[in-house]
């Protein structure tokens, strides 16, 4: 149920579409070849009128420039198949936690039209959000400051300024402090529902789809209200883990197994 007066946001019309596939998540990193190699695969055969990447396609992303340097060489693969995929239709892509970084000119070599967080859009089943995730994590208070601090552009410019190998080392350093504090970790923080909700009322739409939690599911939220939560993407895994979700007129929302498509 949309409201009388909604906010406003950046908008995708997709009214004239029948078929829309989501995904996100796949952290997609040199050294976990069999996800990059899956999801390449899955690119090449899919067939759809619009594909929807909800943030944190790569596992870290250091800055544009890593596609002109030598140690570029996984970044432009991707962004070669992601060219391929934008010349069969459109790919929106919304940066998440791990690749916010991500800028104008890597958008260009990839073909990807860059979507906000959040974002709404307008289907034949009526007006849906997509969001990363990460800001409706509200109760992870550490994250929620951390959260603000590196997407101040300050803080970027600051960042982005470095030497090309410091910024590696950085990431390096960050992500072996992730995974070591998740190993101490015995909360799992959620989106919050109820800011969920607002967010959907806020802006007039009756579906939100993101990812960041790695926890697929379908939560109501009220009568009117649903969350669809897209899945991580792991090959390397046991059972491997890798699907997107997909909208077909007349079918309504379904989930792809594509490890085992």
């Amino acid at each position: 149920m949309k409201p009388a007066h909604v906010a406003h946001l950046p908008r995708v019309e997709a009214s004239a579409w029948r078929h829309l596939t989501f995904i996100s998540d796949l952290h997609l990193q040199a050294s976990q070849q069999a996800t990059f190699q899956l999801w390449r695969q899955a690119m090449q055969s899919l067939q759809t009128d619009a594909l929807f990447i909800l943030g944190d396609l790569f596992e870290v992303w250091v800055g544009d420039d890593i596609l002109d340097a030598p140690e570029g060489d996984f970044e432009r693969q991707c962004c070669a198949v992601l060219c391929e995929m934008a010349e069969r239709c459109p790919v929106y892509w919304m940066v998440g936690n791990r690749d916010f970084l991500w800028g104008a000119n890597a958008a260009r070599q990839s073909g990807m039209q860059t979507l906000q967080d959040p974002c709404v859009v307008e289907t034949m089943q009526g007006r849906w959000l997509l969001s990363h995730g990460d800001a409706l994590c509200i109760a992870d208070t550490a994250y929620q400051e951390f959260r603000q601090q590196v997407r101040a552009s300050q803080w970027q410019s600051d960042f982005l300024s470095k030497p090309l190998s410091q910024r590696l080392q950085i990431a390096r350093d960050l992500r072996a402090q992730s995974e070591a504090l998740k190993q101490t970790q015995t909360a799992w923080v959620d989106v919050d529902n109820a800011a969920a909700l607002d967010s959907l009322q806020k802006y007039g739409a009756s579906v939100l789809i993101h990812g960041h939690t790695h926890q697929p599911a379908i939560h109501t939220l009220s009568d009117y209200h649903q969350r669809y939560v897209l899945s991580d993407w792991d090959a390397s895994a046991t059972p491997a883990r890798a699907e997107w979700l997909t909208w077909q007129m007349g079918q309504g929302f379904s989930r792809q197994d594509i490890v085992s498509a």
